[in-house]
């Protein structure tokens, strides 16, 4: 269900190509500046963290994304994801999240995994509630408002 994506696979989504082997969904997977902006920050974090980020593949279809937001601290990774909009309500971000967990559980770097969802995402929140996040509290984002903060351990 998860994939790495390279700087390859980032560039051609921005040309409107699918990724080799793969098909792009019926509508755009996300707006051309927010995917150049996940491209430039998987290209910061990967040269010190790998992977930086995941395409969420299913049936062969491209139908989301999932990354490192920021560089890890103390073993922690920091995750954001998000689906094409007509992939929507079919579980894919929650199986795309167990995955990630899966992958992270096998990296001894990785210690924790936290999450931020604003307010009102009530199928985000979900989403993590179904794979063990927890809720730490609330921080105020200049640009998205107040966001849940969430985190899982990754350890046995």
């Amino acid at each position: 269900m998860i994939q790495a994506a390279c700087d390859t696979d980032f560039e051609a989504i921005l040309l409107g190509r699918a990724p080799a082997g793969l098909r792009l969904p019926d509508a755009p997977l996300e707006e051309p500046h927010v995917l150049a902006m996940l491209r430039d920050l998987a290209n910061r974090i990967r040269p010190s963290f790998h992977p930086a980020s995941w395409m969420i593949v299913s049936d062969g279809v491209l139908v989301g994304l999932c990354s490192l937001v920021k560089a890890p601290t103390d073993s922690v990774i920091h995750i954001g994801y998000g689906i094409a909009e007509p992939c929507r309500r079919r579980g894919h971000a929650s199986r795309a999240i167990a995955d990630l967990l899966r992958w992270a559980r096998t990296d001894e770097r990785v210690k924790a995994c936290h999450a931020e969802t604003s307010m009102s995402n009530f199928a985000s929140q979900r989403v993590l509630e179904t794979n063990g996040f927890v809720r730490t509290g609330t921080r105020t984002d200049d640009e998205d408002g107040e966001m849940i903060c969430w985190i899982v351990s990754i350890e046995a």
